[in-house]
């Protein structure tokens, strides 16, 4: 497992992917800053030329635990494309680069192969949210957000991290789309499709039974007033997660890699 964890984390330093996906999370992070500057005063924003003279931006308040809201509400919603993609690649590049025959001639479990990966993956987004984390720290800190608590920051911190989990065990189908399709564009087709219907079936109000949809309704994206994924929700994301995990696993163990 040492050998193969290492061999991964090689491959994705040598990629420019990592650097992609934290210039988009930086990104993300930074968007979150600009929305919580501009409600803190909607007249300065229209005098700085953020907001339109006819825009209206309300609904929210800027403060620490709105900022930690939104923050997670970007990583269920970012991350279910960024992570997604994540994972696709790390599968699907051993198929298109043509180096599957070579990986799985090596004397390494294929089990071990899969579990190395799955491994490297989620220590990339559980790093890339951690960053969006330290990142919001720091901007919340220089445009002067009210109702900062160490308490606040560490539940924060604890919905960002369950939010990062739960929507990487729901991308985690996406690697046996990929292995199946042996490619990326099958785990590509089959994120966005995910992506779509979570979105569609969440306004239908059936959000909380579908696990692509659930991540997002955890950080309150549907309101205060609407109530989030409850037990069979995150029973479902957890179901999905191990099916994903085992599933590519069980497929890498069985297939035949005739090419």
């Amino acid at each position: 497992m040492n050998a193969a964890a290492w061999a991964e984390l090689l491959k994705a330093r040598r990629s420019r992917l990592p650097w992609v996906t934290a210039l988009a999370f930086t990104i993300a992070a930074g968007f979150g800053g600009l929305v919580m500057f501009i409600l803190q005063d909607l007249g300065r924003a229209r005098a700085l030329g953020l907001l339109g003279t006819k825009a209206a931006l309300t609904g929210g308040t800027a403060d620490w635990p709105a900022y930690f809201a939104l923050l997670a509400q970007i990583v269920a919603v970012g991350g279910s494309v960024l992570f997604g993609v994540i994972v696709v690649w790390t599968f699907g590049r051993e198929f298109s680069q043509g180096t599957v025959k070579d990986l799985l001639a090596l004397p390494t479990p294929r089990a071990t192969i899969v579990g190395a990966k799955f491994a490297v993956t989620a220590g990339w987004c559980l790093l890339l949210t951690l960053q969006t984390y330290l990142l919001g720290l720091i901007i919340g800190a220089a445009i002067g957000l009210s109702g900062w608590s160490a308490a606040v920051a560490t539940t924060g911190l604890v919905t960002l991290l369950l939010t990062a989990v739960m929507t990487l065990a729901v991308v985690t189908p996406f690697a046996l789309a990929a292995s199946i399709g042996r490619g990326y564009l099958a785990g590509v087709g089959a994120m966005f499709l995910a992506v779509f219907l979570a979105q569609v079936i969440a306004l239908l109000g059936y959000g909380p039974y579908f696990p692509w949809s659930v991540p997002a309704l955890f950080t309150g994206i549907a309101g205060p007033d609407r109530d989030p994924a409850g037990p069979v929700g995150y029973a479902l994301v957890t179901l999905v997660g191990a099916a994903g995990v085992l599933g590519t696993a069980s497929w890498w163990k069985h297939a035949d890699q005739d090419r």
